[in-house]
Parts: structure tokens; C-alpha cells; sequence
């Protein structure tokens, strides 16, 4: 089979598309005939050797995929050849085919392609994770996104929407702001050309936000935390702007705001009822046509090392999806 394959740790434009062996499965794996798969930040960190995770090298990136069922390992028995699903796994997905563990399969719905597919578990899995389960945000909240424009800033953003709460989506540029309007956010703040604290607090009539999404890190974390109000919740998802900031504490007691993890990949093997439950729901807005990815660029298997340069350098919007279906 044909995979994009990463031989030593360092620069993206070093993976090639090489022919390896179909995978062999593992008693609790199904393997997958990959049709789809998205791009997602992280790719370009461990590809380079800065994600928590190191995989053993040689190895395919890539962590969200869609496809059918080929083959079932002797201890799967919910499953059958030729379902229809999409998943997470911990790399493997930028691949014809790839093994994935049982529990970490979604149904795909009927009406929903593959490429929706492949974009949409891995995003919005963590956006509603993050909202829902580590905020507990209520309805009629405030949402406060960094880097809104992104894969999970977009989806943070729609299931903001649907689960009650005003979004204030902030971007670099007034291009990625103009692509938060049309995800449907009621505000937007360009933190280039505004001040992100400020314009936060007259967006709320200087109460502050309720809840702070930050995929970014960086410059703009301690700002948006100073934009919380009383009880407001700070979620990290991620450093997308390659900075890890240095937050002062005292500004957690002020106005007892609290600074939350979120780690949806390792929730999803610590608490696999909750993950079926946000993935019935997720199924359900998706079959209802009430979340959609926003995809802005569908490549083949050997553009997506070049892909992957761009979620590097931040050139990117909205999600990337390498097409594998013949």
C-alpha cells in the first residue's frame, strides 16, 4: 500500500509516499481502507519531533481518518466488513489503509461523505469535549476563541452555537476574521490591529467573557485571561503559535478564574463512555446537516507533506483533507 512516511524526526518537506505493507491488526483492531484524512496541527509537531507523543520511527503521520472496514480483529464483534466509519488514532491515518482500535470508531453517518468525515471527529470531538464536559458552559455564556479561524477554533465555534452560548472569535488578520463571521461567531477581535482585552470587555459591557478557548498560546493568552470575568474558565487546547506562555497566578485568584486542561485523546481512552456519548451527539448533528467542517482544501497523499508545511507555518484555515479514495 501507498503511505506518506516520516523516516527521522526533523523537517516536513522530508516525508515521502512510499509502498509498505498493509498493516497487520491486532486482536481488538478492524483495519480501514482509508477514503479520507484530515490535517490537523499536531501533524506538523510530530513530524518534527515536538509532540508529547514520539512514535517509533519509521512511521505514518496523520491522526483522523474515514473509510470502510476490510478486515475485523477475533476479539472485535461490533463491527462488520464493510461499515462505514471515521476515527482517531495515534498515526497511521495518512495511509491506504490503517489499523485502528475498536473503541475508537464512529459510525459515518449515510448522508455524510467521507471527506466531512475524516474532518470532523478528531475537531469537533475536542471543541465539544472542551465546551461541554471541561467548561460546562451554560446557555447564553460568552465564548472567547483564540485562534477562531483554525480547524478547532472553527468547530469551537459551531458548537458554541448549538449549545446556546455568543461567540467573540478572535483572528491575526481581517481575512481569517471574515472566515469566523461566515462559521457563524456574533463578534470578531483581529488582536493585530485591536487589543484583545480591551475589545473583549467593551464586546461584554466590561463584565469579561465566561469561558476562553485557547488553541494559540502565546502572546495572547494573558491577555485573554484577563478578559475573563467572575468564574470564567480558561481552557488550553493547544500552542499552535509555538510560544508556551508563562501566565501569572495571581490573575486565577482574581475574580476565581480557573485554567483548565484539555487532553481529548487521553480522555478518550480514560472515559470511553463519555467519548461514545459526544460522539452520539456529534452523529446526530452531523446527520442533521447542523455542523459541517469547513474544508478549504481537499490535496492528494503526495501534496500533504507540503500541506502539513503550511499548518506549520500557519498559513492555513479551516481544515486540509487528503483524498485516498480511488
Amino acid at each position: 500500500m501507498k503511505a506518506l512516511r516520516c523516516t527521522a524526526f526533523g523537517p516536513v518537506n522530508t516525508l515521502s509516499v512510499q509502498q509498505i505493507p498493509t498493516p497487520a491488526l491486532m486482536p481488538e483492531q478492524v483495519l480501514v481502507e482509508v477514503k479520507a484524512a484530515a490535517l490537523n496541527f499536531p501533524d506538523a509537531l510530530v513530524v518534527q519531533g515536538k509532540y508529547q507523543n514520539k512514535p517509533s520511527l519509521p512511521f505514518s503521520p496523520g491522526f483522523e481518518l474515514s473509510g470502510v472496514i476490510t478486515d475485523l480483529g477475533p476479539e472485535v464483534n461490533t463491527w462488520n466488513v464493510g461499515d462505514r466509519v471515521m476515527a482517531t488514532v495515534d498515526c497511521g491515518a495518512f495511509a491506504e489503509f490503517c489499523a485502528v482500535d475498536g473503541h475508537r470508531l464512529v459510525a459515518l453517518p449515510s448522508n455524510v461523505d467521507f471527506r466531512e468525515g475524516a474532518a470532523t471527529i478528531l475537531t469537533y470531538g475536542t471543541a465539544l469535549y472542551a465546551l461541554k464536559d471541561r467548561a460546562k458552559i451554560q446557555p447564553g455564556e460568552t465564548i472567547l476563541i483564540l485562534g477562531a479561524a483554525g480547524g478547532v477554533g472553527t468547530a469551537a465555534t459551531h458548537i458554541a452555537k448549538l449549545l446556546g452560548a455568543r461567540v467573540i472569535a478572535a483572528a491575526s488578520t481581517d481575512e481569517r476574521t471574515a472566515l469566523c463571521l461566515n462559521a457563524g461567531a456574533d463578534d470578531v477581535i483581529n488582536y493585530t490591529t485591536d487589543d484583545l482585552k480591551t475589545r473583549a470587555k467593551q464586546l461584554t459591557d466590561n463584565r469579561g467573557v465566561d469561558v476562553v478557548v485557547d488553541c494559540v498560546g502565546g502572546a495572547q493568552s494573558e491577555a485573554a485571561l484577563r478578559a475573563l470575568g467572575w468564574h470564567g474558565r480558561f481552557l488550553v487546547l493547544g500552542f499552535a503559535a509555538g510560544e508556551i506562555p508563562r501566565i501569572p497566578l495571581n490573575l486565577a485568584l482574581l475574580n476565581e478564574r480557573e485554567i483548565l486542561g484539555v487532553f481529548w485523546g487521553e480522555t478518550v481512552d480514560r472515559d470511553p463512555a463519555r467519548h461514545r456519548e459526544n460522539m452520539t451527539l456529534l452523529q446526530h448533528w452531523m446527520a442533521s446537516k447542523q455542523i459541517t467542517p469547513a474544508i478549504s482544501q481537499v490535496v492528494s497523499l503526495a501534496e500533504a507533506s507540503t500541506a502539513i508545511e503550511q499548518l506549520a507555518t500557519r498559513q492555513a484555515t479551516g481544515k486540509i483533507v487528503v483524498n485516498l479514495a480511488s
